[in-house]
């Protein structure tokens, strides 16, 4: 037997639960992992709540990542006592995911854990920093550096602002971090921005081209804030966007592409080459600060996390949350 958080839907919505399973309650593949930690993600508190249609099917094991050590394997990369990774793929939403004490995926998903990192600093990254490197990578080949001028962070306090603020200011760019908990500004330099500025600054409506304030930007946030941010940026800037929080629409105009060159860059972290992954997982084991890591990081229980998704979609919950599986 294990235990997991699994999700039901009838007519009143979706219902979630922890429950004993076994292994024939297991999906198909070719690796099956005892997982160690898993991590609540922004996605996992919407398929958590049902409050958008994330999950494709039910019942349903939420978490959309996790990590741990193969207990049984078909796969030729893979073999018993293997420490591995799991960002994306559908995990969590089509395909049985983390929030478990065991997990049955194909190989092909997976990734080596690095050895310089533990299952729970893994997670403690989560999709959400493996995400943030993502961004990063991403400007970094647009030619963005830090000569160039401050970086914006949007969602600053979230998951995925969090990790790229400490990853931006490691990199030696002038990181600027947007946020609606103007309070966390304290712990936001300590990540390494230096300067901190509200959310509503970018969160209403503007104009077609704005004042330019920063040379590049990672968004989390979408909607008018993402808007508002390529308006304000610098010419042949660029601006990778990999969230929602505000919304999925785009209220802009072709002005910042077609008159300052601007570039819209968009970063999937679900169905990225693996070639990419290993990049990212690589750069983040050998470039985030673990002290850093470690005061943006909150660890709870599987019991813990069914309460903390509405918190996290209204934004109560700060950086990193580490599902210890196994308590």
């Amino acid at each position: 037997m294990h235990r997991a958080i699994v999700l039901n839907k009838n007519d009143e919505g979706v219902i979630a639960s922890v429950q004993s399973l076994t292994d024939a309650d297991l999906p198909e593949g070719d690796v099956t992992v005892q997982v160690a930690y898993s991590t609540l993600n922004y996605k996992d508190g919407l398929a958590i709540t049902g409050k958008a249609p994330v999950v494709k099917q039910y019942p349903m094991v939420p978490g959309v990542d996790f990590s741990g050590t193969v207990e049984s394997s078909d796969h030729p990369d893979f073999k018993p006592g293997d420490a591995v990774i799991l960002n994306g793929w559908g995990v969590g939403e089509g395909h049985p995911g983390g929030m478990s004490q065991k997990a049955r995926v194909k190989g092909e998903w997976l990734v080596p854990l690095p050895s310089v990192l533990t299952p729970r600093r893994a997670m403690a990254v989560g999709t959400a920093g493996y995400t943030a490197m993502l961004c990063m990578l991403a400007l970094v080949r647009q030619g963005v550096t830090p000569d160039k001028g401050d970086v914006l962070v949007t969602g600053a306090n979230g998951g995925v602002g969090s990790v790229a603020v400490a990853l931006l200011a490691g990199r030696g760019f002038n990181v600027v971090a947007s946020t609606g908990r103007i309070e966390e500004a304290g712990h936001l330099k300590a990540l390494g921005a230096s300067e901190v500025i509200h959310r509503d600054e970018l969160s209403g409506p503007g104009k077609p081209l704005g004042k330019t304030r920063w040379a590049a930007a990672v968004d989390t946030v979408g909607s008018q804030t993402l808007a508002n941010v390529l308006s304000t940026t610098q010419y042949g800037g660029s601006v990778a966007a990999c969230g929602l929080a505000q919304g999925m629409d785009l209220p802009t105009t072709v002005a910042p592409f077609i008159l300052r060159g601007v570039n819209l860059l968009g970063v999937d972290s679900v169905y990225v080459p693996m070639e990419r992954r290993v990049e990212a997982w690589d750069c983040i084991a050998t470039e985030l600060d673990t002290d850093k890591l470690e005061s943006m990081t909150t660890e709870v229980g599987l019991d813990e996390v069914i309460p903390l998704a509405e918190k996290i979609l209204s934004g109560q919950v700060r950086g990193r949350t580490v599902v210890d599986v196994n308590r």
